[in-house]
């Protein structure tokens, strides 16, 4: 249960969200999504109670991408566009290609893909989605380093522009986000910008990229 916890983001600015396991830090990325209502207080996208929003409306604008992907036995375009209509294919390779699956046949059978491709995959679903603001749930928690680079620059390239919240376990992956919130057993323990964080060695968030540095 999450208790008192007020956090703001102007538009185009990221949230990075750490804190133990069980903390709260998914509850507030399903809060963001509606995918959860809270009890007391607000979630408010451009200034609008997701509660009173039209739910075609927030589905349109927010978007979110957790480590677990669902692919289908379908081809490439039925993958990427969850069987959905787009205009033109050159916008699905468009989309395929921002995310780092260049050169990719929208009408090959998807196949065994690794779990880093897969990762990219769901990218280039919010990409051709093209949302407002961007969840990431630990997106890179299962990757291998090679495979996270990659990740990486296709993280940075959908967050561009974007409002964006991004919930980490590995640290080194907020090295693009601007805010930081430390959620532990229900409450922020500690929020700010992220360079301020980093330039106080005394900061909860200094202390746990150090540890995890070690």
């Amino acid at each position: 249960m999450l208790r008192d916890v007020t956090l703001r983001l102007a538009p185009g600015e990221t949230l990075g969200l750490v804190g133990r396991t069980g903390g709260g830090k998914t509850t507030v990325a399903r809060l963001v999504a509606r995918l959860y209502d809270p009890v007391a207080g607000a979630v408010r996208v451009g200034g609008v109670d997701l509660r009173e929003a039209d739910p075609a409306s927030v589905r349109a604008r927010v978007c979110m991408v957790t480590q677990d992907v669902h692919l289908f036995t379908a081809s490439v375009r039925d993958n990427l566009t969850l069987f959905r209509s787009y205009p033109g294919d050159d916008r699905l390779r468009a989309a395929l290609a921002e995310a780092g699956l260049p050169g990719w046949d929208l009408d090959a059978p998807l196949g065994a893909v690794s779990a880093g491709q897969a990762q990219l995959l769901a990218f280039a679903r919010a990409l051709l989605a093209d949302p407002g603001l961007v969840i990431l749930d630990e997106p890179s928690s299962r990757l291998d380093p090679a495979a996270e680079r990659g990740l990486q620059r296709a993280m940075t390239r959908l967050l561009t522009g974007r409002t964006g919240v991004v919930i980490a376990h590995r640290l080194a992956s907020l090295s693009h986000v601007d805010k930081i919130a430390v959620v532990s057993d229900g409450e922020i323990a500690e929020y700010g910008a992220r360079r301020d964080l980093l330039a106080d060695p005394g900061s909860r968030f200094s202390r746990m990229l150090a540890e995890a540095r070690r």
